[in-house]
């Protein structure tokens, strides 16, 4: 259901904030992540009553960058603040599976290679224009075209027929998406050179599950959309509530979309408000909020609160480290075979010097935990059981750069080539926490005689961290990040040689075989795109490009007196349609 984010240290995964200072005392046999294994993942269901104003915590220590559009926007805090009335087309299933329950139905063709997506008559616009073959069409024009810069143009988009012309300007149409009925007709038929075996789910990245107004936006050049006012201030969308105010980066107020296609949603108004996520534990035992996340370093201090009620689940995410080996040019990820990192055996005694299991042991009580690869668990047997990751062992460490020639000068080593090595590391800012943790590491990778420095000399804000890793900035040789992924676990539009989320930019020859047999014809034999998965998890494990690191309960304070909250993917498309008041 939702696309992949770039997530702050707090972001979605609010929990994976590690506490290596600012804990006190040890935890007993990780009770609170049993607790958090306790918990629903929704609030008792009871009566609801109309009207009231609900007040939802926005938790970050930097101001929300307000772009709401899908195609543009990448940024987790921001698609947090545009929930209320950022409706998918799609419904899903409980397995994140489309159905036909939504704003829109779906119809896959394998043998025609195509999927006609058709809006139902009544999904409106929150200006009370119901939305047409063009707004879902202009998604694509949106993502494709060149001066828009969206990081949505991924390999997987270009699947559709006629995209690529498009994208280079031989085009001024993206030939393989059609419109039967017309552009204010409510149906769309698209193309693909090929059919893939994730189509079926939500959040697989071949086709888009959102729309955007035509009409508002028509005018708007693509150089100049992301920047405009109907992208930031006066954005269109067709879910339950519109934006009535908005205070630049710290607040959005919402009222009822009153042309919404499901019926008028239960609420008066939705207040959405930037809270430091150090203040968290104080605004929930006060009750100043509705809604409000728990940090998990914080749990101890809010786990006896009365009148909330606490809702579970360990997010579709991970936190990560990943080493720049090369830059993004002309529209593809190039290694370069000179990079400090392009080392395999630095990227691994790196991993395997991070004391992440006693870290997440001793101070977050197992609401945090070390991930040991880049399919979460939650994907069944698409996960590699057998991949182990980077445990703690300072002596392999120390083993792999002694055979790889990094030879100790005093107390740091130098490279092969016998000149100081200094490894530059980008961290962002996060919780109280955030800088212990990160401090931690460093006097980790000091044990093993690297001489590591903060990109900056200190912790980076949300925004200016994304700008460098982006822009693969000169000061940037290692970055610790965090994703939000997809509801269909094929990775490739986070690793393959062109996506542009692909920040570390690698690009091997047997990732990209690895990557292109996942999402092959031979992969809708779900045994073989097992193996696969299994295969590439292996692969990258050894390589060691990217690492994850950990993930987290998502523990969320709710107001006993609101009804209607769920985590179920089920319910996520329609949920703030059902919050409000029990009676």
């Amino acid at each position: 259901m939702k696309k992949t984010q770039l997530l702050g240290s707090i972001g979605l995964v609010t929990g994976a904030v590690l506490t290596l200072a600012a804990c006190g005392q040890k935890s007993n046999d990780n009770a609170d992540a049993k607790d958090a294994k306790k918990f629903t993942q929704q609030t008792p269901k009871k009566a609801v009553k109309k009207g009231g104003t609900l007040s939802y915590a926005l938790e970050t220590d930097t101001p929300f960058t307000g772009i709401f559009n899908n195609e543009l926007s990448t940024s987790g805090i921001d698609s947090t603040v545009a929930q209320f009335g950022n409706e998918s087309l799609f419904d899903t299933d409980d397995s994140y599976k489309i159905n036909n329950k939504g704003p829109a139905t779906f119809k896959l063709d394998r043998k025609a290679k195509t999927i006609t997506i058709e809006v139902k008559k009544g999904v409106k616009w929150s200006d009370g224009k119901q939305v047409t073959a063009k707004d879902v069409e202009y998604e694509y024009e949106i993502m494709a075209n060149k001066g828009s810069k969206s990081q949505r143009y991924t390999a997987s988009l270009q699947n559709i027929v006629g995209v690529t012309d498009y994208h280079d300007g031989k085009s001024k149409t993206i030939s393989g998406i059609e419109m039967p009925d017309g552009e204010n007709g409510r149906k769309v038929v698209i193309h693909f050179k090929e059919m893939k075996p994730g189509m079926l789910q939500s959040g697989n990245g071949y086709f888009s599950e959102s729309a955007s107004p035509y009409h508002q936006l028509k005018n708007i050049p693509f150089d100049k959309l992301q920047s405009s006012d109907a992208v930031r201030k006066n954005p269109l969308f067709f879910g339950p509530y519109k934006i009535s105010k908005i205070v630049r980066g710290q607040s959005v107020t919402w009222v009822p979309n009153k042309y919404y296609w499901r019926g008028t949603p239960k609420l008066d108004k939705i207040t959405v408000s930037v809270v430091n996520p150090n203040s968290a534990s104080q605004a929930i035992k006060s009750h100043k909020f509705d809604i409000a996340d728990v940090v998990n370093s914080q749990w101890d201090q809010v786990k006896n609160t009365k009148d909330v009620n606490f809702v579970a689940n360990i997010p579709l995410s991970y936190s990560y480290m990943g080493f720049k080996v090369g830059k993004w040019k002309d529209g593809r990820n190039v290694m370069d075979p000179k990079a400090k990192m392009n080392n395999k055996s630095l990227r691994q005694a790196m991993a395997y010097a991070m004391n992440i299991d006693a870290v997440t042991k001793r101070y977050t009580h197992g609401l945090s935990f070390r991930v040991p690869t880049l399919i979460p668990e939650q994907f069944g047997d698409y996960f590699n059981k057998n991949v182990k990751g980077y445990s703690y062992n300072l002596k392999k460490a120390n083993q792999l750069l002694d055979k790889a020639g990094y030879k100790k000068k005093g107390t740091y080593r130098v490279q092969p080539n016998g000149k100081p090595l200094t490894i530059y590391l980008a961290a962002m800012t996060g919780s109280s926490n955030q800088e212990p943790i990160i401090r931690n590491y460093i006097q980790q990778w000091k044990k093993i005689g690297l001489n590591v420095k903060l990109t900056t000399g200190r912790l980076i804000e949300f925004n200016s961290f994304y700008d460098k890793v982006q822009n693969d900035a000169k000061d940037v040789d290692v970055f610790m990040g965090v994703w939000g992924v997809s509801s269909e676990p094929s990775p490739n539009d986070l690793y393959s040689e062109n996506a542009p989320f692909n920040f570390t930019r690698f690009a091997t020859k047997k990732n990209t075989q690895l990557l292109g047999e996942i999402d092959s014809q031979k992969a809708f034999n779900h045994k073989y795109r097992v193996d696969k998965f299994h295969e590439w998890q292996k692969y990258m494990n050894d390589e060691a490009y990217v690492v994850p690191t950990y993930n987290s309960y998502k523990i969320t304070a709710i107001n006993s007196k609101i009804t209607g909250y769920s985590l179920k993917p089920s319910d996520g498309n329609s949920l703030w349609y059902k919050v409000g008041y029990a009676k």
